[in-house]
């Protein structure tokens, strides 16, 4: 991920979000880095409740209570996005960026046709200068560019199948060729031959620069392997490691991100032969979590220092990144002037 700045398209730093609950706050987003280049597919993966969903929110600029940002700096396409008014971020999502959240294509109205919801949606984003048969026309083209037929405008929501749901919601959520899409599990809800369909659609509407680079969040390590080019691994709100895709997968170096890998039911031969075991333990609680390196109530190779002081997000190579003592504060850079630098 070295290079020069120029074809950056998201950069968080340090970035802290938390949940506001009667009994003080959750820090699902405490402290994470992350990059984003044009015509990058990147993932991020975890266990259920890591934060990641909630990282997604937080780079779109989407902190409505009980989520607030709290501190770090996010750049969208140049734009500090939490620097603008709301109404400013409204106009910039859809444009610089979009988000298709988890469960999308089962919020659409089942009492409206796709035709009706588009136009609904593109008049949020035109108030004047665009009349609704140049919307339909702009939706048209790009049903046809995802394998839709203009006839699917015409039509229910219930009278879709999951895919073609999951097509229109992703044709909606493209009309205006956003520089950055952000996927919240996509193939969750989806058979496995749908699921590939979909990836290979997801893959295409980055490399026919439909859209300009993509952030896929999934539990799913196997179906984020096909298709992105980076990987970062979340754990109690923080990042544990972040590497090119092959290099995590062939060799993970955050106990967290190994246990991760070798829990994983997969048909690739490099995980496979790996021994299939669970993570032992459970996520410690994030509205007040413990002292030092979150995992160390799990981890194999905890040290006494583990449980006394939080590991820096250490860059030990130019693109990985990992938060953890086995591999020491003299081995690398801190992340966070890296990204700057």
């Amino acid at each position: 991920m070295d290079g020069g700045n120029h074809d950056i398209l998201i950069e968080a730093v340090d970035v802290k979000g938390y949940y506001d609950v009667p009994k003080g706050y959750v820090r699902a987003v405490d402290g994470c880095t992350l990059k984003l280049r044009q015509e990058e597919i990147i993932g991020i993966a975890g266990e259920s409740g890591c934060g990641k969903s909630t990282f997604g929110k937080i780079l779109m600029g989407y902190d409505k209570p009980p989520l607030r940002m709290v501190s770090g700096t996010i750049t969208v396409n140049g734009v500090n996005i939490y620097s603008v008014t709301w109404n400013e971020r409204k106009r910039i999502w859809g444009s610089s960026i979009a988000m298709i959240p988890q469960y999308s294509m089962n919020s659409l109205n089942p009492t409206r046709k796709i035709r009706n919801l588009i136009v609904d949606a593109m008049r949020e984003k035109f108030r004047t200068g665009i009349s609704e048969s140049e919307m339909v026309q702009r939706a048209e083209h790009r049903f046809k560019d995802l394998g839709l037929s203009s006839t699917a405008l015409d039509m229910f929501p219930f009278e879709m199948s999951g895919g073609m749901k999951q097509r229109a919601v992703i044709a909606i959520s493209t009309l205006l060729n956003p520089k950055v899409l952000i996927v919240d599990e996509p193939t969750s809800a989806l058979d496995v031959s749908t699921q590939r369909l979909l990836l290979e659609l997801l893959y295409y509407i980055v490399k026919r620069k439909i859209v300009g680079s993509m952030i896929i969040i999934s539990h799913d390590i196997a179906s984020l392997r096909q298709i992105c080019d980076y990987m970062y691994i979340m754990y109690a709100g923080k990042i544990a490691e972040s590497a090119p895709m092959e290099r995590m997968i062939e060799h993970p170096l955050h106990p967290y991100a190994k246990l991760l890998l070798d829990a994983v039911v997969t048909p690739e031969p490099e995980i496979r032969k790996r021994k299939l075991e669970g993570i032992p333990g459970a996520p410690p609680q994030l509205i007040k979590p413990s002292i030092g390196c979150r995992f160390s109530d799990r981890c194999p190779h905890v040290m006494d220092r583990c449980k006394s002081e939080e590991p820096p997000y250490l860059a030990l190579e130019p693109d990985r990144f990992v938060a953890c003592w086995l591999y020491g504060e003299g081995m690398g850079t801190d992340a966070r002037r890296h990204d700057q630098s």
